[in-house]
């Protein structure tokens, strides 16, 4: 099967496309073909010596997110994109294009927990007795939970047509934050929503393909819908 992967040695260099065979089985994923590929000496389909494919991982089981990218043109987690799934006999890898490149498909993410930061979109104290207190919240712990497991892996910014470079809409990541603090702290809840509100909902075309790509299926929607009330 042939591997066609867009290739860049450093944030200051060019891009470029380069192949390479893949003889392995077909009920391996994406993340055991870059492997496949960088097994000692790695060469491309062309038959010359090449450096190595960068990329991230650290889980290889969903968990962490670090294997990010685009694979045959839809934003996916290596670890869990299987080669029986790609339809034709060629699979094709990219970087994330909305967050710069670091090196082949590595790339620099951290405008994500920038922006949590900066807004200050974090739980701080948690008073359990408050929480029981209000009707609300015990009745939604379990998509607290969901929302909780958000991996920051920027699947959902990748395919969003409304993020471009994170400096002004946040993206569905930060709404579902959003929710997670303002259902959990009462005192910031006011705060949070306006600031959900400037770096959300104001902008936000509604497209939802965010909920089509994300690996652990949060319901943005719901997060959505809460904080709109």
């Amino acid at each position: 099967m042939k591997v066609k992967i867009l290739r860049q040695k450093s944030p200051e260099d060019e891009s470029y496309w380069e192949g390479f065979d893949y003889f392995g089985p077909s009920d391996h994923t994406i993340a055991n073909v870059l492997d496949y590929i960088n097994n000692d000496i790695t060469y491309n389909d062309k038959g010359v010596k090449t450096r190595k494919i960068m990329w991230d991982c650290s889980c290889m089981q969903g968990v962490c997110g670090a294997c990010a990218m685009v694979i045959n043109e839809t934003p996916r987690l290596a670890c869990e994109t299987f080669v029986d799934s790609i339809k034709g006999n060629e699979i094709i890898i990219r970087p994330l294009r909305k967050f710069p490149v670091i090196c082949d498909l590595i790339v620099d993410r951290s405008i994500i927990h920038d922006n949590l930061k900066k807004n200050k979109v974090y739980i701080e104290e948690y008073n359990l007795k408050e929480a029981k207190r209000r009707k609300d919240r015990e009745e939604n712990f379990e998509h607290q939970y969901t929302v909780a497991k958000c991996l920051k892996c920027g699947l959902c910014l990748e395919v969003c047509p409304n993020y471009v470079n994170g400096k002004n809409y946040y993206g569905a990541q930060f709404a579902n934050e959003c929710y997670l603090v303002a259902s959990r702290n009462q005192t910031k809840e006011k705060e949070i929503k306006k600031t959900y509100a400037q770096h959300f909902a104001n902008n936000c075309s509604k497209s939802y393909s965010c909920m089509d790509v994300c690996p652990v299926n949060i319901p943005t929607l719901s997060s959505i819908g809460k904080l709109n009330k």
